[in-house]
């Protein structure tokens, strides 16, 4: 049967998906380290945000399989690909709700920490716009989270083991190259995601970014200096 190569995935979606991994993992090992890697941490954990927040403009503007008009699935659609009638390129049904199950976790791991403290010296950016015992609240649900982005993360790879040795369909080769082979002539390559709309989602998110570093906050005044 000839095959067909058609583009699938843009190039900010891949970077995002590849970063996302990377940084995940690097803000794990940061904070089971903790002492002063847990400022970096915090660090991380910014870049987190800003990924998220790119992505979810992108998932409006961005290319056809990236759109979440495109790839959020109905209940038509869902029982189609249980049933193993459905077809078509991009996320499956599955994977497009665990892609969404992904995100939300994310969202809501990266939103407590900006407001969260260790108990010792760090304090994440927006601290200082709620009380102690909120800030606390959110530090615990930031720490018991873990779980969740664990379960969803193995499960996430296990799907793609699952496809890659019993279906035969290389899910990470074509969210490498932006290409996937397909039996349909005429299937339709991505459209849109150009140069134009990038940088609107990079400038959507520069200025979340500015308001999640914290950097509308007034500093504290200094000390009153000591009379002598």
């Amino acid at each position: 049967m000839d095959k067909f190569t058609v583009r699938v995935w843009d190039l900010p979606t891949r970077a995002f998906h590849w970063l996302l991994a990377i940084l995940v993992v690097v803000a794990y090992v940061t904070a089971q380290i903790g002492g002063n890697l847990i400022e970096w941490h915090g660090r991380v954990g910014i870049a987190i945000v800003g990924l998220l927040c790119f992505r979810l403009v992108w998932g409006v503007i961005g290319s056809t399989y990236a759109r979440f008009a495109d790839f959020v699935p109905g209940p038509a659609h869902l029982w189609a690909h249980l049933r193993g009638e459905w077809s078509g390129l991009g996320h499956n049904p599955l994977g497009a709700l665990s892609v969404l199950a992904l995100l939300g976790v994310m969202i809501y791991q990266a939103v407590t920490g900006l407001f969260s403290n260790d108990d010792i010296a760090f304090s994440g950016p927006l601290r200082e716009l709620v009380s102690a015992d909120t800030s606390n609240w959110l530090s615990g649900l930031h720490r018991q989270n873990y779980w969740p982005i664990v379960i969803l993360v193995g499960l996430h790879v296990s799907a793609v083991l699952f496809y890659a040795l019993v279906k035969k369909d290389n899910l990470v080769g074509p969210m490498i190259t932006g290409h996937k082979q397909v039996a349909d002539a005429h299937a339709k390559p991505a459209q849109g995601g150009g140069v134009g709309v990038f940088l609107i989602a990079l400038a959507i998110t520069a200025v979340v970014l500015y308001f999640a570093t914290g950097s509308f906050i007034e500093p504290p005044p200094p000390p009153p200096v000591a009379p002598w």
